[in-house]
């Protein structure tokens, strides 16, 4: 293990204003913790801390409290909050029945809106939360007309509209599981997933916006019922206006104007606490995407503590996170409705050419109170010179931040240029539990380039190799007491062998994420990047996160990526490849530019054996950088063995870097390095 390159900051880039924390929700849950659950150690309301340290030594309390606290409405009470702690299988709340879409839609007004559908043009319509109720309830007469029941299997082809929010909360209604993936991906991507699980009935639209351009998926549709030979109907979204297509499967295709307009009584179907809500699928860059499976209690616990409480969503707020509906922050967003708040939906590309501050207009325009993005799309808006304070964005109270390391320099640009009382909360989380692991609170500070504390009910830590916790060092990110999202288990894992050997070999007992982490002794969390892409230069590990956050704020440079490869002599290659802004050359200039910031940023062990530049970085679905795949592929690895193409955003970029692999394999540590364009 090596000590993280970056010194911690010493003191909080932003301190929340005491009298805000003190009226935000999660200081009034540590009062009524304190008064009805004696919690022990919370007499200071805003000691983050402290209700921390509790929610994790009092575990079955706190998920108590929060079962309480949220009214959670079970047909069936619950026999004990934790009847098994262990990872994996525990079991929560067992004998508790209830369902996610009652709890959805209970909070609610009839008529103040629930949805606020967006696009890229700027333009966009309202759903009241009577209207919502109203669609969900005819969408669900249909799918059980169409012989959807519990337990069946309801899929969705869709962009992130109001129509892929109603049919999931139809699907859960009925006790059945909903999946769903972006139209971008390829009908056999889609396939890929959705055929593992025999689905009932599809649902796909004609199409979606990205960047000025109207993607017509009609034929894809098409394509992909027929990869669904389970399928008893089709309903089909007429979204983009195109003229609808002769979808047949099984001779039965419902047009969702049809589905949704019926005028029908909503009938919720009580479910056990560990019934399957959703599946939500990874990457897929290797084999058949595996598909998780979370159940409908523990999602809905899990999300009412981080968007309630962590988020401080309630009735009146608005939030807009820029998400597809393939990745989990489609998921989160949809709980929005839990919290009573309003949840906003965007199709379109969220900076296209025509206007890329368009995510900033809608957010003023609707009073967007809590604002959602990537690392990727901030730094893009300041190497942009994008203006976000040129629209009203009084409303904004924190810009939240996920999907991979917010580099510190983002820091000063959202205070600087959204707006200096906005908290600015970097998370950290994934898939795998559809929530995060580390995040803020509204008592929370906030350090640059740091995630300002484990959050609320996970017992998170750094693991050292011999499976010790490490304060001040880099460290395996591991969770020590289960969480309620933690997967039920894996679609098609019968023995749950893959389950287990996913999260559970390294630490039995433990869950091992796959992050390398460091906490500071004032309790924040720095994330450095995936444990198994990490470098490992003359036994020195380093995170590549450390090395893109350097390179990535040269303005020269628009995207970074680090491999660290080892050779079969014993060598190790490792080459930066870097993605050049408009008009740049990487000459000598840049490429020692680029060597002194890593140098002096990090340390000389991080600066790489060679730069190249490449046209582009290739990345998952969900926007991930492709660092264990890459690396494979320059070692030489058989594409079909590294990856399935279909899994990446730009599928070329899966021969050209085994090219690159290739030619390094023959020159064998050149001394020069040519472009590569």
């Amino acid at each position: 293990m090596t000590t993280p390159p970056f010194a911690p900051y010493a003191e909080p880039f932003f301190t929340p204003d005491p009298d805000v924390a003190a009226r935000s929700r999660i200081v009034d849950f540590a009062r009524w913790a304190a008064r009805h659950r004696g919690a022990e150690g919370v007499e200071d309301p805003t000691d983050y801390q402290a209700l921390h340290r509790w929610s994790i030594t009092d575990l079955e309390e706190f998920w108590e409290a929060v079962w309480e606290y949220f009214h959670i409405d079970a047909t069936t009470p619950y026999e004990q909050v934790l009847a098994e702690e262990t990872m994996p299988g525990a079991r929560w709340f067992p004998g508790a029945t209830l369902n996610y879409a009652h709890h959805a839609l209970r909070n609610l007004h009839p008529d103040a809106p629930a949805i606020t559908a967006l696009d890229e043009t700027g333009t966009g319509y309202e759903i009241t939360g009577g209207q919502l109720r109203a669609q969900v309830a005819s969408v669900a007469a249909t799918l059980r007309e169409l012989g959807v029941g519990q337990g069946d299997r309801v899929v969705g082809y869709l962009p992130n509209t109001p129509h892929a929010l109603i049919a999931f909360l139809a699907t859960a209604g009925l006790g059945a599981v909903w999946s769903v993936c972006g139209q971008d991906y390829a009908p056999q991507a889609a396939a890929d997933r959705f055929a593992q699980l025999e689905p009932t009935v599809l649902i796909t639209a004609d199409g979606y916006l990205f960047n000025g351009t109207t993607h017509d998926r009609r034929a894809a549709s098409l394509d992909l019922a027929e990869a669904l030979p389970t399928l008893k109907a089709t309903v089909l979204v007429d979204h983009v206006g195109l003229v609808r297509p002769e979808i047949r499967h099984a001779g039965l295709t419902v047009p969702w104007e049809d589905a949704a307009t019926r005028t029908e009584y909503l009938t919720v179907t009580p479910v056990p606490f560990d019934h399957p809500l959703w599946v939500v699928f990874s990457s897929g860059t290797t084999g058949l995407p595996k598909g998780i499976v979370h159940g409908h209690g523990g999602v809905l616990l899990e999300h009412l503590k981080i968007l309630g409480l962590h988020t401080d969503l309630g009735v009146g707020d608005r939030l807009l996170w820029y998400t597809t509906t393939h990745w989990m922050m489609w998921n989160l967003v949809v709980s929005t409705l839990l919290t009573g708040a309003t949840t906003c939906t965007y199709d379109g590309s969220p900076a296209p050419v025509a206007r890329p501050d368009v995510l900033w207009e809608l957010a003023a325009r609707h009073k967007v109170t809590v604002f959602g993005t990537s690392p990727q799309y901030l730094l893009a808006m300041a190497k942009l010179g994008i203006e976000p304070s040129v629209h009203d964005l009084s409303a904004i109270r924190a810009v939240g931040c996920t999907g991979s390391t917010l580099p510190a320099s983002a820091y000063p640009w959202v205070r600087d240029h959204v707006g200096s009382g906005v908290q600015l909360a970097s998370t950290s989380g994934g898939t795998d539990v559809v929530s995060a692991f580390a995040g803020s609170a509204p008592n929370t500070p906030v350090w640059a380039g740091e995630l300002s504390a484990p959050n609320l009910g996970v017992a998170l830590a750094a693991y050292d190799d011999a499976g010790r916790p490490v304060v001040g060092q880099v460290g395996e990110l591991v969770v020590t007491r289960p969480m309620p999202s933690m997967p039920l288990y894996f679609w098609n894992d019968p023995d749950g062998s893959r389950y287990r050997d996913t999260y559970f070999t390294a630490f039995p007992g433990v869950w091992r994420h796959g992050d390398w982490i460091t906490i500071p002794s004032h309790g924040s969390v720095i994330v450095h990047g995936r444990s198994d892409a990490t470098l490992n230069r003359n036994g020195v590990r380093l995170g590549s996160a450390d090395i893109h956050d350097i390179v990535e704020r040269l303005p020269e440079i628009t995207e970074a990526l680090v491999i660290g490869a080892e050779e079969p002599d014993g060598g190790y290659w490792m080459p930066l490849f870097v993605v050049l802004a408009d008009g740049v050359e990487l000459d000598d200039a840049l490429r020692e530019k680029i060597r002194a910031a890593i140098r002096t940023g990090a340390s000389p062990r991080h600066v790489p054996d060679e730069i190249r530049a490449v046209q582009a970085i290739p990345h998952t679905k969900t926007g991930k950088k492709l660092e264990i795949p890459v690396k494979r592929l320059l070692q030489g690895a058989p594409v079909e063995q590294v990856l399935n193409p279909s899994a990446v955003d730009d599928p070329d970029l899966v021969a050209y870097f085994a090219a690159l692999g290739a030619e390094h394999r023959q020159l064998r540590h050149p001394h020069t390095v040519e472009d590569v364009s």
